[in-house]
């Protein structure tokens, strides 16, 4: 292996969303030094966080039927029943809800619970609250999605804008099969997912937990042991 092949090995892939923005850095830096040294590498610096920030490692997803594995990396905020927004078309009861908040620093790639169908796609418009509030769930900006799984299960999938959020990219479109783990969309700059489960489905997290897109499972629809396959990118 050659050095440069070494070199690449180790770095992190870059989510393409996020080219325009390294490249915009990178031109101010080069501004910035044009016009005093000093500057041009706080611009560098800058340039190498937006790199970092759309930083979209690959994952290993667990494969077997009826696991649920989080869509976002990020923090448990919350853990309970929750009303999810009339646009998902979900019902009016409380299911059983798991929310994940994204800092600058977590990755914001986020991935599909399960394998399935997407039912349904639904943009709102809204505020941009601090998104680890819960209250961002019903006033912030957010994208909503329902995912059918191969048994026939609904799960609710909802990316939220935040404080500083200001825009919500998804990947997939309505009618599209998606695989558990695989990109749906992304949130720029400190965001927010929330999951609706089935209802009487357990989850398996607890608050302030640390989740890890596409890998760790959050619940399972099936009760009983689940196999040990997995799929890697």
């Amino acid at each position: 292996m050659s050095i440069i092949e070494s070199v690449r090995s180790q770095l992190t892939p870059v989510n393409r969303e996020g080219y325009p923005f390294i490249g915009a850095f990178a031109l101010a830096a080069l501004i910035l030094f044009w016009l005093w040294s000093p500057l041009g590498w706080l611009g560098v610096v800058a340039t190498l966080w937006c790199a970092y920030f759309f930083r979209d490692p690959p994952r290993i997803t667990p494969l077997a039927e009826g696991i649920i594995v989080a869509p976002a990396d990020g923090t448990v905020c919350f853990v309970g029943p929750a009303v999810p927004p009339p646009e998902m078309g979900l019902g009016t009861a409380p299911l059983p809800r798991v929310s994940i908040f994204m800092s600058v620093f977590n990755v914001h790639v986020n991935r599909s619970p399960v394998s399935g169908r997407v039912e349904r796609i639904v943009y709102r418009r809204g505020l941009f609250l601090n998104a680890d509030l819960d209250k961002a769930s019903d006033d912030n900006e957010r994208n909503a999605l329902v995912i059918v799984s191969l048994g026939g299960m609904r799960i609710g999938v909802v990316q939220i804008a935040g404080l500083v959020a200001r825009r919500i990219v998804r990947f997939v479109k309505e009618g599209a099969s998606v695989g558990a783990g695989e990109r749906i969309g992304m949130i720029r700059f400190g965001s927010r997912v929330d999951v609706y489960l089935p209802e009487g489905t357990r989850a398996h997290v607890a608050e302030g937990q640390t989740m890890i897109a596409g890998e760790t499972v959050i619940a399972d629809l099936h009760v009983g042991e689940w196999g040990h396959s997995f799929r890697m990118e």
